[in-house]
């Protein structure tokens, strides 16, 4: 997996990702990692990462938990990157080919301003 960047930071740096299979794999837990057990751990995390949210009113209240938050978002991202790894999906390569698959389902001229859904977008231009 190459490293992708925001701005001059990486997203995530390929030494993290050998950090975070290196974790795994010191721990001989690969044996576990089915891609349904992983995908189902990204779900559950992602969950708990909603609860942050749960009952918070508006988004200035979030705030108070945006330790919890940054702790379950990287067990979102470190459960993705272990099933790509299982799965043998180059994940920045896959994130690339779904930007271009979303560049061409929200056209700028489209979806600009918009929070309709590709298949409704036309149906909202016109109105």
């Amino acid at each position: 997996m190459s490293e992708t960047t925001t701005s001059e930071k990486p997203v995530i740096s390929a030494e993290t990702i050998k950090r975070i299979l290196a974790f795994r794999d010191d721990r001989n837990w690969k044996q576990f990692h089915n891609p349904k057990d992983l995908a189902i751990s990204v779900s559950l995390e992602a969950a708990e990462l909603l609860e942050c949210f749960q009952w918070s009113g508006a988004d200035t209240e979030v705030s108070a938990k945006k330790e919890a938050m940054k702790e379950e978002l990287s067990d979102v991202v470190i459960y993705a990157l272990l099933l790509a790894d299982r799965l043998g999906i180059d994940i920045d390569a896959a994130v690339r080919e779904k930007i271009a698959v979303n560049d061409a389902k929200y056209p700028v001229k489209e979806s600009y301003g918009s929070s309709a859904k590709y298949n409704e977008l036309k149906k909202a231009v016109r109105s």
